[in-house]
């Protein structure tokens, strides 16, 4: 899947398959989200997307030019999950996270799936909302790893 973006400067956009080479990126961009700072710093710290977790499931990359990482996702197919999603800094507001959640539907109609289960870090259930998922409850914390409530949706998977 090919596409431009425009951010300031025309990029072309290409989503592609994710591979054991693309583990220390993606963990990096995890990492240094800002969407985990403060109070959810501590739930990414020491998180490690691995070239084994690559390999198991459906992790997909959208890289601009020169291979630049805007964003990525990943859906687990049994049960399925849309794992994680995660888009550049630099990259928010150009349309990226909505491609990767068109792609990730297109992947789990492929599978088979007629929905998604998600759950959200609280500041991003507004942009799942916005791409059509709908609430279906809230995952409790669970300390030590997770300290918050997050709210649990789902994204329908119409057929063709």
């Amino acid at each position: 899947m090919t596409s431009r973006i425009t951010g300031g400067a025309e990029e072309t956009v290409r989503i592609r398959r994710a591979d054991a080479r693309d583990a220390k990126r993606l963990t990096r961009l995890v990492r240094s989200s800002r969407a985990y700072e403060g109070p959810y710093a501590a739930m990414v710290a020491g998180y490690r997307v691995g070239p084994d977790y690559i390999e198991t499931h459906e992790v997909y990359v959208a890289v601009g030019a020169g291979e630049r990482l805007l964003g990525f996702y990943a859906l687990l197919l049994g049960p399925a999950e849309l794992d994680l999603m995660f888009v550049a800094d630099d990259a928010q507001g150009l349309g990226i996270g909505r491609r990767l959640v068109a792609h990730m539907t297109d992947r789990a109609r492929a599978a088979g799936l007629d929905r998604v289960r998600v759950v959200s870090h609280p500041p991003a259930e507004g942009f799942y909302r916005s791409v059509g998922a709908i609430r279906t409850g809230t995952a409790r914390a669970n300390p030590p790893a997770v300290l918050w409530d997050r709210p649990e949706l789902e994204i329908p998977v119409p057929p063709r």
